[in-house]
């Protein structure tokens, strides 16, 4: 078995055993989920992508995916990229480590804020990050969700990083990876839930109008999942901006579609607090918003291509050169 598998396999197996409904339900009450967070410390998934760690960064999206089909409430994409970050340029982090925006000595919608012990401030179209290892909480907050996202002052001994890769397009990176993995798990329901629930006599899987929107969705995760593929197989070359740009405005197009059928799918049911659902499809509507939405990478990608010149942009789009 190789790396990939054996991590995904843990990580499937830990948060099948934690990540339930009622974990979720208080997660958006403002509880942190501190076992699960103890069993993700424990088992080193924290550390996804440390050279030392024997992972890569391929492994370390891969893992992202598995949170996505969980909805795992812990700010996963943060905690790793943010770990990776910190190798060789500051000292350890035992604490949570968190990211926001930048917004002027703030650190704006930034997950756990209000636990975390590190915070990084990305600004975009900039390879340079705010960090502090001392930061005070501005305004507590929260997405759609219902997932922490607080406003923290960036306060103390402030450093500044240089990375190699953008930082503002890792992170639409890690949420893009975040959504494919929820977007596979709302098309496990809803296959799930044509299969179980019955009209008529029969299970509504059987009827054409519920199997053509179903083929819509499966064909919409499947987009969504080959797009968040190729901007993690751009990492590290100056293909990634473009490629990041690519993937998180196709992703974010498969949410609409994937979200509206699946909830027609289960009709009235879906929209009930009670039911599973809704905490996967607000995750969605969330981080499709979060580090760039379609329109913002729509905007970046365009703007690339329009700089090649029309000599070059077929064979741009068309070759990995």
């Amino acid at each position: 078995m190789d790396t990939q598998q054996l991590i995904q396999d843990t990580a499937t197996k830990i948060f099948s055993d934690h990540c339930d409904k009622a974990l979720l339900d208080r997660s958006e009450s403002g509880e942190f989920a501190s076992e699960l967070w103890q069993q993700i410390t424990a088992n080193g998934f924290h550390q996804l992508g440390d050279a030392a760690s024997g992972t890569t960064a391929a492994d370390t999206y891969a893992f992202l995916k598995v949170c996505g089909r969980f909805a795992v409430p812990l700010p996963m994409s943060e905690i790793i990229l943010g770990h990776s970050w910190g190798i060789g340029s500051l000292a350890p982090c035992a604490g949570l480590i968190s990211i926001g925006r930048a917004h002027g000595d703030t650190a704006i919608q930034v997950p756990w804020g209000r636990r975390a012990a590190r915070v990084f401030a990305v600004q975009a179209e900039s390879l340079e990050v705010t960090v502090t290892d001392a930061p005070v909480l501005a305004q507590e907050d929260i997405n759609m969700a219902g997932e922490a996202r607080d406003s923290m002052a960036m306060a103390g001994q402030i450093q500044q990083i240089v990375l190699a890769d953008d930082p503002f397009a890792q992170m639409a990176l890690a949420r893009t990876n975040l959504m494919a993995g929820t977007l596979q798990a709302v098309l496990d329901l809803g296959l799930q839930f044509a299969a179980e629930r019955e009209q008529f006599g029969r299970s509504i899987s059987k009827f054409q109008a519920i199997q053509h929107s179903l083929a819509v969705v499966a064909a919409e995760v499947a987009a969504a999942q080959r797009a968040a593929d190729a901007g993690v197989d751009a990492l590290g070359t100056d293909r990634f901006v473009a490629e990041v740009a690519a993937s998180k405005a196709r992703v974010g197009e498969a949410v609409g579609i994937v979200a509206e059928q699946v909830h027609q799918v289960h009709g009235a049911m879906g929209f009930t607090h009670e039911h599973r659902l809704h905490h996967f499809t607000r995750r969605l509507w969330a981080w499709r918003d979060e580090w760039g939405n379609e329109a913002y990478w729509q905007r970046v990608l365009g703007a690339r291509l329009v700089a090649l010149g029309a000599d070059r942009v077929w064979n741009y789009i068309a070759t990995r050169g």
